[in-house]
C-alpha cells in the first residue's frame, strides 16, 4: 500500500510493506521524504512517528538544498573535479602523450595544445575507467565468498540513468564510470547491490533483508547517490 501524508508543509510518501521496522529517508536533490513502515502500522501512527522526526527531516532537507550542484565541465585549468570523493583542481598541460596524473591537490590532464573539449573529456573518462577497472577485482574477490555468488564478467561504461546493472542469467555486472568520482564505499555498495541481485533478482523483502544483513549502511549510501545522475 502506498499513500501520501502531510507533515505541516512537508509532503511524505508512505509505503506499507512486509518489513519489521520503520525506515525514514530524505532523498537528494530536493529533500523528498519517503517512509517505509510495517503493514501492521496505521497511517495515523506513521504520521505520529514522522512528526517526532520533523526537526531531523528539516535539517536534512536544508543540508541537501544547500549542497553545491555539479555543473557541466569544460575541462579547462582551474575547474574542480572529483576522484574517489576527493576534490582536485584541474591543470591542463600541453603534451603529445595524453593522460591524467594526480599530483598533490591537482589533477593534471595532459593533452595536445588546442585539443577540443570533447577530446579532453574523453581522456579523463578513459582514465576514470582505468581507475575503476583496477579497483573492482579486489572488491569482487572480497564479496564473492561472502555472498556465495560468482561474477563471470564486469564492464565499466558511462550510464545515463543507472549506477549499475546485472544479468542474472550470465552473471555479468555493469558499473557506471561516474562511480570513480564518488567515495570508494559508493562503488562497493553498488557492486554488492548488483551481486545480491544474482541471489534475488527483484527488490522484494528478501532482497532488502539480504542487503541489511551483508551491507547494513546501504540505505545511507543509496540516499547520497539518489538524484546525482
Amino acid at each position: 500500500m502506498e499513500t501520501r501524508i502531510l507533515l505541516g508543509e512537508i509532503e511524505a510518501d508512505v509505503i506499507l510493506k512486509d518489513i519489521k521496522n520503520v525506515h525514514l529517508s530524505v532523498y537528494p536533490p530536493n529533500g523528498h521524504v519517503r517512509i517505509s513502515a510495517p503493514e501492521r502500522m496505521s497511517v495515523d501512527n506513521v504520521r505520529a512517528y514522522a512528526v517526532t522526526k520533523l526537526d531531523w527531516i528539516k535539517k536534512q532537507q536544508r543540508k541537501l538544498r544547500s549542497q553545491e550542484r555539479v555543473t557541466p565541465r569544460d575541462y579547462v585549468s582551474g575547474e574542480s573535479h572529483f576522484v574517489w570523493g576527493k576534490r582536485y583542481r584541474l591543470r591542463v598541460l600541453d603534451s603529445p602523450h595524453p593522460g591524467v596524473v594526480i599530483r598533490a591537490r591537482h589533477l593534471e590532464l595532459r593533452a595536445r595544445d588546442g585539443s577540443s573539449q570533447q577530446r579532453r573529456e574523453e581522456i579523463v573518462e578513459s582514465w576514470l575507467r582505468q581507475q575503476l577497472k583496477a579497483t573492482i577485482p579486489s572488491l569482487i574477490g572480497k564479496w564473492e565468498p561472502r555472498l556465495g555468488v560468482t561474477v563471470s564478467k564486469f564492464f565499466v561504461q558511462r550510464m545515463k540513468t543507472k549506477w549499475g546493472s546485472c544479468s542474472t542469467s550470465s552473471g555479468w555486472i555493469r558499473l557506471n564510470t561516474e562511480l570513480a568520482k564518488k567515495p570508494v564505499e559508493c562503488l562497493e555498495y553498488i557492486l554488492v547491490h548488483e551481486m545480491v541481485h544474482l541471489i534475488e533478482p527483484s527488490h522484494n523483502p528478501r532482497f532488502v533483508s539480504l542487503m541489511n544483513e551483508f551491507f547494513p549502511k546501504w540505505n545511507f549510501i543509496e540516499m547520497s547517490l539518489a538524484g546525482c545522475l
